[in-house]
């Protein structure tokens, strides 16, 4: 980076061998290279001596495809890595399959049973708004309490969804407890929780609307479904609870990931603040694909010009001369750009990754923007 840019460097070497931090959360808008770098991470980390798992919930492949792994899916896959002192598992949240564990592991086989075969459950394990986040607060809570147990992993690197979303898993748990303690959700609890005789003539009353609108057998199935919610999922709002508390914890480190344009460094803004307001341990700001800086030799302004005298004749020479000038004010424009966001986050320990040739597609790719991230300046 342009030594205009004030701002103190964030050490990728330093955030991976502490041994206190046990959680890596990446997270930024989408097509800033996120995934890749959460993967980037992971790796070097394994390699040097860590016992690591990555888990992505972005719903792109491309993880699988650069670990040299068939397919990811909820169960953690080794990455094949020869003559490393430690080691490398990779997965992809499933919602549904996580959903299903939760009903497996906190019921009786007659109440799963009953659960998983519920329409409403279906749906909503299935694509109802807001199911992935409280998944992946389950799902991290899952792997730390198995870290912790057994000794499986010493650092798990999170890669969360796109664009602002990403950080919608911090606010599930109180959408959860909302959710469960609202209205409607009581109102159905009544039959269960007690003799239709003891309902109120209020309650009765909207049952029987209830039933008129959907139909007995619907109703019976809405009312079965939220009397399990109930029973079963008070334990998954304690424990979506106790990871937000992990989040906020010392052991973690966020990552905010972004690309030096507008719409991205806007987003990264938006992270830092919600970051910080909800009190959560920000580690600093990587810049990916950035255009690197030529600070001697041939600025834009003098490859223009030559470019100017020579386009007469043509040929390569000119042809270069515009090319080097077109990438020296895009060099310009985005040392701008983070000019301006470490004027608003001046404590924001940055790291910038010149941009590759081409696309990151093994695992050699991975090892080249890990060493890019650790020599990288600010």
């Amino acid at each position: 980076m342009s030594s205009h840019v004030r701002t103190e460097h964030l050490d990728i070497d330093a955030l991976l061998a502490d041994r206190d931090t046990h959680i890596i959360v990446c997270c930024g808008s989408g097509g800033v290279g996120k995934t890749t770098t959460s993967a980037a991470l992971a790796l070097r980390a394994a390699e040097q001596g860590r016992k690591v798992v990555v888990l992505t919930i972005d719903p792109a492949r491309r993880l699988a495809q650069s670990m040299g792994i068939e397919q990811l899916d909820n169960t953690p896959r080794r990455v094949p890595l020869d003559g490393i002192a430690g080691s490398l598992d990779a997965m992809m949240l499933d919602m549904k399959r996580t959903f299903d564990e939760v009903v497996e592991a906190q019921a009786t086989p007659e109440k799963a049973r009953q659960i998983l075969t519920n329409p409403f459950y279906i749906a909503l394990s299935s694509s109802f708004a807001g199911t992935q986040e409280y998944m992946a607060m389950e799902k991290l809570g899952q792997l730390y309490a198995e870290a912790q147990e057994h000794g499986t992993y010493d650092l798990i690197v999170v890669d969360t969804p796109p664009s602002r979303s990403a950080l919608d898993f911090l606010d599930a748990p109180e959408r959860l407890s909302s959710f469960l303690d609202g209205k409607f959700v009581r109102l159905m609890l009544v039959p269960a929780r007690g003799p239709v005789r003891l309902m109120s003539a209020g309650v009765g009353m909207v049952t029987n609307a209830l039933t008129k609108i959907l139909g007995a057998q619907i109703l019976k199935d809405l009312q079965l479904f939220v009397t399990a919610l109930d029973t079963v999922f008070g334990g998954f709002r304690a424990r979506a609870q106790q990871t937000y508390a992990l989040l906020q914890a010392r052991q973690t480190a966020f990552v905010v990931v972004a690309a030096p344009e507008p719409d991205a460094l806007r987003e990264a803004a938006y992270f830092v603040d919600r970051l910080a307001a909800d009190r959560m341990p920000l580690r600093g700001l990587v810049v990916n694909r950035a255009t690197p800086v030529h600070t001697a030799g041939l600025t834009a302004a003098a490859a223009a010009a030559a470019a100017e005298r020579l386009r007469g004749g043509g040929g390569i020479t000119t042809g270069l001369l515009d090319l080097h000038a077109s990438r020296e004010k895009v060099a310009a424009r985005q040392v701008a750009l983070r000019q301006r966001f470490a004027a608003g986050h001046p404590t924001v320990p940055t790291v910038v990754v010149p941009a590759l040739a081409g696309d990151v597609h093994d695992l050699d790719g991975l090892r080249q923007v890990g060493d890019l991230m650790a020599q990288a300046e600010t």
